[in-house]
């Protein structure tokens, strides 16, 4: 027997869209990582009000986002449209990294340097930030803690690209080294989990701000 203490979720169908936040305000193209100040830049806010405005419809209870304010400031949108507060969670933060501050671009800046170099020996964990199983883990913890708070409904949590991708493939049970150049995981994008109880039955991708490549400066 269930009651309102202890209901019975486990037929209950809860989906959770995991936003990546939109276009950042960075002239110097550096890789900003966890760096307090950076903001959306113009396209990046109209980018958040497009993504609001396909919610909008939307059976959102819950949104929550990485204490960095470019994703706070892509939540807004879409919690306003829902009457709802911005809820914080630390574990839906950028990937830490030790490139952090400095251009990065191939024959560019740091990477050009040798004494940078150490810091690629190792591809798989990876040896330049936060290992990607840490990041798969956390970012699972956080939409775990999401579904929870929208049973029956559907929560956004909004992180950054790295952190969408590496929990994308760990759900789908692919190896978490990759090629960054062909991650699916677009500015404003949605990679939305749905769930039957506890079970995750499917993972559906969508664009609603459009396409962006993923080694544009900005990300």
């Amino acid at each position: 027997m269930t009651d309102a203490a202890h209901p019975d979720h486990t037929q209950t169908r809860t989906i959770v869209h995991v936003l990546r936040h939109g276009e950042v305000h960075n002239p110097r193209g550096i890789l900003y990582g966890r760096l307090p100040g950076f903001r959306l830049s113009v396209t990046g806010e109209a980018q958040a009000r497009a993504v609001a405005s396909v919610l909008a419809v939307h059976d959102i209870t819950h949104v929550v986002a990485s204490p960095l304010q470019r994703a706070q400031e892509t939540a807004a949108p879409i919690a306003e449209k829902h009457g709802l507060e911005i809820a914080t969670d630390e574990n839906l933060i950028e990937a830490g990294n030790e490139f952090e501050g400095l251009k990065v671009s191939v024959g560019d800046g740091a990477l050009a340097r040798p004494r940078h170099w150490w810091k690629l020996r190792d591809p798989f964990t990876p040896s330049w930030g936060e290992p990607y199983l840490q990041i798969a883990h956390r970012m699972l913890a956080a939409v775990n803690s999401a579904r929870v708070a929208a049973v029956g409904h559907e929560a956004v949590v909004v992180s950054h690209q790295l952190p969408v991708w590496t929990l994308r493939r760990f759900l789908q049970g692919e190896r978490l080294w990759h090629d960054p150049r062909h991650r699916q995981c677009s500015l404003a994008s949605l990679t939305s989990l749905v769930y039957e109880g506890d079970t995750l039955i499917d993972i559906v991708y969508s664009e609603p701000a459009g396409a962006s490549d993923p080694r544009v400066s900005g990300a």
